[in-house]
């Protein structure tokens, strides 16, 4: 019996085909595509191009998981920078699925962390679990275009998503060089308020990195040029994050600075959550920078960040911190999420 799962952002739509595997709690990928998201008029032509054209030598899946980057509400979606509205109700009667379902493009990934196999994650610190500690809840971030967080308690195979906007609460400074990093935010954006996402996502980081490059000390670094051309060129921005951390890689001084306040501002957050949620199933670092980062994540700065809640420091050492590595979590989690949905007919 086969199912669908969809990982639909607004720059790419990658579409999956899964199976179930007896004796294999995870899904097995038989066939997947990635659509650009501008070369379509709406995303019900991308799935029907997918189905008629693409799995046409496949058995019609029988459920659907549709994971989304856009507002949810009663089954259906908007996905903001492309104008589309999505309804899971439309799709299930036009593609004749059994049963669909649209969710959170990050939440869905509560679903996946049951079924993760060894080469998809990797561990930091395995913590430790006691009795009367809740060992069911488990806590996800995940930095990449944005800031995602979700929690969920999972018991076996049974999941329970609770969805979180955690990545908007503000973002709180620690030093003096972050508080100036915060008040030029403020002033470069014209906005009053400074939300973690705006410092810990890529886009933070090249934000970051023109708060420094706007200091006296930096008026004859490389990346001068490049941010020039980028007020030209808007499409070049994407390409910044890489730039900064391979500069940083090759010993650039001011980019090693750079990186290191993103690092310790994620550190300090991943630490908050952990004693907020008191996630001793787990607390799990995602998104698109996971896999580049991870040994950055190991390091003693980084976990110097983590640890550094004052007289709740050993609270942090009990909890599990595991680093998501798979790049396709996102359309693996909707698969988890989409073969659960076959038991529900």
């Amino acid at each position: 019996m086969n199912f669908l799962a969809c990982d639909l952002g607004g720059t790419k739509v990658l579409l999956g085909i899964f199976e179930r595997v007896i004796n294999d709690n995870s899904p097995k990928l038989l066939f997947k595509k990635k659509y650009i998201s501008s070369d379509w008029d709406s995303f019900e032509l991308i799935l029907e191009d997918f189905l008629k054209n693409e799995c046409k030598n496949f058995a019609h899946p029988s459920s659907a998981c549709f994971a989304v980057a856009g507002p949810l509400s009663n089954n259906n979606a908007k996905i903001m920078n492309l104008s589309w509205n999505i309804s899971g109700n439309k799709l299930k009667n036009k593609f004749k699925f059994e049963q669909c379902e649209l969710i959170n493009d990050f939440a869905v990934q509560i679903y996946g962390i049951p079924f993760l196999k060894k080469n998809q994650y990797s561990t930091i610190q395995n913590g430790s679990q006691s009795e009367g500690t809740n060992n069911d809840l488990h806590a996800i971030v995940g930095s990449g275009t944005g800031l995602g967080i979700a929690r969920g308690l999972i018991s076996g195979n049974k999941v329970k998503v609770l969805a979180s906007e955690g990545g908007h609460v503000e973002y709180s400074p620690k030093s003096e060089l972050e508080w100036d990093l915060k008040t030029w935010l403020k002033n470069s954006l014209k906005i009053e308020r400074i939300s973690c996402e705006r410092i810990i996502s890529g886009n933070g980081l090249s934000r970051i990195a023109e708060w420094r490059l706007s200091k006296s000390d930096a008026k004859n670094h490389p990346l001068q040029k490049f941010f020039r051309e980028i007020k030209i060129s808007d499409s070049l921005r994407k390409e910044l994050p890489q730039k900064i951390c391979n500069l940083s890689k090759e010993g650039d001084q001011l980019m090693i600075e750079v990186e290191r306040i993103w690092l310790g501002a994620y550190a300090s957050l991943l630490g908050d959550i952990a004693i907020q949620e008191l996630c001793f199933g787990g607390l799990w670092i995602s998104g698109g920078t996971a896999p580049k980062h991870f040994k950055n994540f190991k390091s003693d700065l980084f976990m110097k960040q983590f640890f550094d809640k004052g007289r709740l420091k050993d609270i942090l050492r009990t909890i599990p911190l595991k680093v998501i590595l798979d790049e396709e979590f996102g359309l693996f989690s909707a698969a988890c999420r989409a073969k659960m949905l076959l038991k529900t007919k």
